[in-house]
Parts: C-alpha cells; sequence; structure tokens
C-alpha cells in the first residue's frame, strides 16, 4: 500500500459486533464470580462477601474517577445529566429503554448478559456484588447522587431499573471510609 492508496476498513455487521461485546460482558462476569467464589472459600462467606463488595468498592471509585476527569475536561458539572456513559451501546443488554417517571429517569435494561450468566450458575447472590458498582461509581462522580437499582436481575427481577437519587451527609460520609459496607446505598 503506498501513501496515496485508501486504507481498507474492515467491519462488521452490528449483530456479530453484539455478539463480541456479549462474550466478553460473560466472561467479565464469569471473573467476577471467580474471585467472590474464591474469596468466600478461603475467607467464610461473611468476610469472602465483606472482600468482594471492597473491590467492587474499589473499581466503582476509579471508574467514577475517570469519569468525572472527563466530564471536568469537557468544562461541565459533574451531575449525572453529564456523566459520560462508560458501557458498552450494545452486547451488554438485550434492549435499554428510558421511563420519564415523576420520579425521574429510569434506565431499564432487559436482558443483562451478566445477570442471565450468573442465574444459569445459580450465582446470583454472589454476581449481585457486582451490580454495587453503579452506587460506587456514581457516588465517586459526585457524592451528592447515587445510581440505584430499583429492580436488578440478580434479585431476581426480570430487568434491571437503575435511577439516581440524592444521598444523605451520613451516606457520602460512610462511602469515603474504605472499610465501611455501601450495599445500603443501593436503595431508591
Amino acid at each position: 500500500m503506498t501513501a496515496l492508496e485508501p486504507e481498507k476498513q474492515e467491519t462488521v455487521s452490528l449483530e456479530k459486533a453484539k455478539e463480541q461485546v456479549a462474550k466478553a460482558c460473560r466472561r467479565i462476569a464469569m471473573l467476577h464470580i471467580a474471585y467472590a467464589r474464591t474469596l468466600v472459600e478461603e475467607l467464610g462467606p461473611e468476610e469472602g462477601k465483606r472482600l468482594a463488595m471492597r473491590a467492587i468498592k474499589t473499581y466503582g471509585k476509579q471508574v467514577g474517577a475517570s469519569a468525572r476527569k472527563r466530564v471536568e475536561a469537557q468544562g461541565l458539572e459533574n451531575t449525572p445529566e453529564n456523566y459520560v456513559e462508560d458501557l458498552p451501546e450494545f452486547g451488554l443488554y438485550e434492549e435499554l429503554e428510558k421511563i420519564e417517571t415523576g420520579e425521574g429517569l429510569i434506565r431499564r435494561l432487559k436482558g443483562c448478559e451478566m445477570g442471565k450468566l450468573w442465574r444459569e450458575l445459580g450465582e446470583e447472590e454472589l454476581g449481585r456484588i457486582y451490580c454495587y458498582i453503579d452506587s460506587a461509581k456514581s457516588m465517586a462522580f459526585n457524592p451528592d447522587w447515587v445510581l440505584v437499582h430499583k429492580t436488578c436481575m440478580p434479585d431476581g427481577d426480570p430487568h434491571c431499573d437503575l435511577c439516581y437519587r440524592r444521598t444523605t451527609e451520613e451516606e457520602k460520609s460512610n462511602f469515603l471510609k474504605d472499610d465501611t459496607d455501601f450495599e445500603n446505598l443501593d436503595k431508591p
């Protein structure tokens, strides 16, 4: 190829791209279960789950801080409306529906690949720990707001409904402590 020849670009169909992203999401879900299961087996249910939650909280803080930097670099405020979505646009779930309610916007995710895998494995309880990343990343982005699951597939629901709510001063304070459980944040 010379400098004058156009570069050939390879393309794939949207369906093929969705399949590939879904595979990656299922692998991430398996990785989460592998480390969470190992922690529980080695340390017992209480301590193992606590450490898995701590890992997800740390991971969420990294994701939220990265999103905050991107928004601030654009000169925007770190409000929920300005959160730069960090998830794949397709492949993680089968369908995204945005529902406007009197309480605000609900994002309904149908057919979450991770939730489906955890159900197949009978690992909903440990899989659910991963879902707390949404609370952690949103609070790391802006501690005044938390993204919560009104419904969640690993909890037995048919889909995941996510929405923002304001945090309390106690929740903000507790979130900043590394050893504090933050599972209680994920409540509408």
